[in-house]
């Protein structure tokens, strides 16, 4: 189970999932652009099926998790920034969006999927944090406080599943360029969202992310990857990166 997954990360790992063998249920708000990547995995010779759902909306998850059997793995990879403002002029209501995707979708599936788990002795829930949940930085108060949170709900979960047969997983990525990331962050305003990437050589990309996954997922079951931060080589940190001139 793959939220998030209409597009950038979310369509790659359940891409990579599917080639390595599993069968793959893809779970966003986008009903056409959810066909697209199952009709791409099936054309792929992989097993794939989709629901359209948003994790915000709890009886809408709790919904969907009745209607299924079993849940070998659950990624949480819904999320997203919203607005690049400073801490005292941000709007609330951005913030309260962001926590709402980045931390209660993440539980509310969490929850509700849990119990489809109890089938398997190798169970495995991943969390797509992010370095923004390490490290604040200005104009990211919003999401850096959301994807804290989620650090947070991902180390909980792992301290209270101690000695159950399940790995909770966190993947915290750094700069990963994606079509519509900061597309979305900053309202569509496309010379912002270039600007975030622009001179860096070679961002990480949505697959080098979903390679990622599907390694930690494919572990030996006694091996958990806690947490494992990704960034491209040409960010040092959250404050150093790389640029070359683009003249």
């Amino acid at each position: 189970m793959i939220s998030g997954a209409s597009s950038g990360i979310g369509a790659a790992t359940a891409r990579g999932l599917a080639g390595a063998g599993y069968e793959v249920v893809l779970l966003a708000r986008r009903e056409d652009r959810l066909k697209q990547v199952c009709e791409e995995i099936r054309q792929a010779g992989g097993i794939a099926w989709y629901q359209v759902l948003d994790v915000t909306d709890g009886a809408a998850v709790r919904a969907f998790a009745d209607s299924v059997e079993r849940c070998d793995v659950l990624v949480n990879n819904a999320g997203g920034a919203v607005g690049a403002d400073p801490v005292l002029s941000a709007d609330a209501a951005d913030w309260r969006a962001m926590y709402e995707v980045n931390v209660i979708g993440p539980l509310q599936l969490t929850q509700a999927l849990a119990p489809k788990m109890r089938h398997t002795d190798d169970a495995v829930i991943v969390v797509i944090g992010s370095t923004a949940g390490a490290v604040v930085y200005e104009g990211g108060g919003g999401y850096t406080a959301a994807k804290h949170g989620e650090h947070a709900l991902a180390g909980t979960l792992r301290l209270e599943l101690c000695g159950e047969p399940v790995r909770v997983i966190e993947i915290q990525p750094g700069m990963v360029a994606t079509a519509e990331f900061s597309l979305n962050r900053f309202g569509g305003d496309q010379a912002r969202a270039d600007a975030v990437y622009a001179g860096v050589p070679e961002p990480l990309t949505a697959e080098d992310v979903a390679d990622t996954v599907v390694w930690t997922v494919t572990r030996p079951r006694h091996v958990n990857v806690d947490l494992l931060v990704l960034r491209p080589r040409a960010q040092a940190a959250q404050h150093k990166v790389h640029r070359v001139s683009q003249e």
